[in-house]
């Protein structure tokens, strides 16, 4: 079982981790690159480029929102809608792909729903999803639960089909069973896949929002963007935007964070 293990954990390349001057410089170049884009913003705000609004004029709005309780009230209500859907497609998602990349059987059962589904935008399911399941929350956390799941669920079943089958026969060679060949390589060769897939769910997750809270919402980020339409209130629609993404930026940070601790045997550029 040693020499399993220290199969498992085959010869990893070395790790390539960036060093402070490294971190330091591409901070820097994210600092200069927002300080660029609002400059660029500031000018076609300037020239009056069809109301667009201005970053103090957005920033004002911002502070409006957040002093009345409007702002912090849609993002917690959006906020719980995408992570509720998320996790419950990130959820489903994971062990699905394991059976279809793992098992022959699994896959020629599942993987023409999951390619049939994939073809479909989840925005194209809301009339179904509101005759079926009424107005309340569940239709808008469906929605955003198919859009996690189908991203997740194809990098899932990718990293166990690209799996080193080299791996795979030397532990057989060794006497592995095929669990102890499950967790101790198909799993850690396919997590890198699975925070991928993870990260592209949740993008999708927070791009099928908006649609989703279109489904008879009191409350949430996209709801009031889709209010100020009506009023061509184009400030607030700018601050839902930017609250949109930051909140997906913190989170796929976050996923990016636990990528880099769970796949830190990987060597990096």
């Amino acid at each position: 079982m040693t020499q399993l293990t220290a199969l498992g954990k085959s010869s990893p390349a070395p790790v390539v981790r960036r060093g402070p001057k490294r971190s330091r410089r591409a901070v820097a170049l994210n600092l200069i690159a927002v300080v660029i884009g609002l400059a660029v913003w500031t000018l076609l705000a300037g020239v009056g480029v069809q109301g667009l609004p201005g970053p103090v004029e957005v920033a004002g709005k911002a502070a409006e929102l957040l002093s009345d309780g409007t702002l912090p009230l849609d993002a917690l209500a959006s906020l719980r809608r995408v992570l509720l859907g998320f996790l419950l497609g990130t959820l489903l998602a994971v062990p699905i792909g394991f059976l279809m990349g793992w098992y022959a059987t699994a896959r020629g059962l599942l993987e023409p729903y999951v390619q049939f589904f994939r073809t479909i935008p989840p925005l194209a399911i809301i009339p179904l999803a509101i005759v079926l399941m009424g107005i309340g929350e569940v239709p808008k956390v469906f929605v955003i639960f198919l859009a996690s799941f189908l991203s997740s669920v194809v990098a899932t079943f990718q990293g166990v089909v690209d799996v080193d089958r080299t791996l795979i026969n030397a532990a057989r060679v060794l006497g592995a069973s095929d669990r102890t060949i499950f967790l101790r390589v198909v799993v850690p060769a396919s997590t890198p896949f699975i925070l991928v897939g993870m990260r592209v769910g949740l993008g999708s997750a927070w791009g099928t929002l908006v649609a989703a809270e279109l489904i008879a919402a009191q409350e949430g980020l996209g709801f009031r963007m889709q209010q100020a339409q009506l009023y061509y209130d184009l400030s607030t629609i700018f601050v839902g935007l930017i609250a949109i993404g930051v909140l997906g930026l913190l989170m796929d940070r976050l996923l990016l964070l636990a990528e880099r601790r769970l796949t830190d045997w990987q060597e990096r550029r």
